[in-house]
């Protein structure tokens, strides 16, 4: 039996988690980055290196993308050399990536119209949870694609939700990230508050710990923020960017969220203070120098 061919566009944080576990399940996996030299590490591992997205996804039964924003995405599915236009009838096309509603159903009509499957695919988890092969992978699309594709995603993945069709895994997606995002922000202003009073720092967090705010967020960029361990999981920029995304979500059904917008802030001010190549939870950082 032949190897799945599969090419994994985008090898940022977690693209590159995705194409090693790929391969370590065996996959005949073809790579491409707008940046060579992420796309020569992964070609020691036993990648094949394209040059362009369409390279890549020419004769790949699935071609995966996970990159930073809607422009990104279009570059690179539908731009000059992309990689759509590519395809074979019948492969399937994965975007992973946190978009936009809007863009995510303009691709979708585009792939079924040139006879490609396809799947949103976004995920939750983080840098770890790539490199472990642990991801949970939030799916809009046709069930037949998802059982098509199901041997990538196992291999990528420790779980797979079907949330129903093209449009719910980014409405999904973006939800939970302004819930995160929100979480960052506020945790970043509590520890200022703490520190520029003078507290035990630890001892007032172990409060928020040990309390009702605690969540998974809280807990593990809250410890981040304190250690100030800032080597990236997830960029400051990204987190403002889907924060904008999910203020323009609730705007499209009439609900104007002054919160997702003053949470963006502190994301883009971080990132106009240096910390943008950083986690967010460097966000704190301008802060504390406030």
């Amino acid at each position: 039996m032949m190897k799945m061919k599969v090419a994994v566009l985008g090898l940022g944080i977690m693209g590159s988690g995705m194409a090693r576990q790929l391969l370590s399940a065996g996959f005949d996996v073809t790579v491409w980055n707008r940046s060579a030299d992420k796309a020569a590490i992964l070609g020691e591992a036993g990648a094949h290196i394209a040059a362009s997205p369409a390279e890549a996804a020419t004769d790949a039964d699935i071609v995966i993308a996970m990159l930073a924003n809607d422009d990104g995405s279009k570059m690179v599915w539908t731009g000059a050399d992309g990689a759509l236009a590519a395809m074979k009838a019948g492969a399937i096309a994965i975007e992973s990536s946190t978009l936009t509603g809007d863009w995510v159903f303009g691709l979708a009509r585009e792939a079924v119209a040139r006879g490609i499957g396809f799947l949103e695919a976004p995920v939750t988890g983080s840098r770890d949870q790539a490199a472990q092969g642990t991801l949970r992978f939030l799916v809009g699309g046709d069930a037949d694609a998802i059982e098509a594709a199901r041997p990538a995603f196992d291999a990528m993945g420790g779980a797979l939700v079907h949330l129903g069709p093209v449009g719910s895994a980014a409405t999904v997606k973006l939800a939970n990230n302004y819930l995160c995002g929100v979480q960052a922000a506020s945790l970043a202003e509590a520890i200022a508050l703490f520190e520029k009073h003078g507290l035990d720092v630890e001892q007032a967090m172990s409060i928020l710990f040990d309390g009702a705010p605690a969540s998974p967020m809280v807990k593990g960029v809250g410890r981040r923020m304190l250690d100030r361990d800032y080597a990236p999981h997830f960029l400051v920029p990204l987190m403002a960017k889907d924060l904008g995304y999910a203020a323009q979500a609730l705007a499209d059904v009439g609900i104007t969220s002054a919160i997702a917008q003053a949470a963006r802030q502190r994301f883009v001010e971080a990132d106009s203070a240096g910390e943008g190549h950083r986690d967010i939870a460097a966000i704190v950082e301008p802060l504390r120098n406030a």
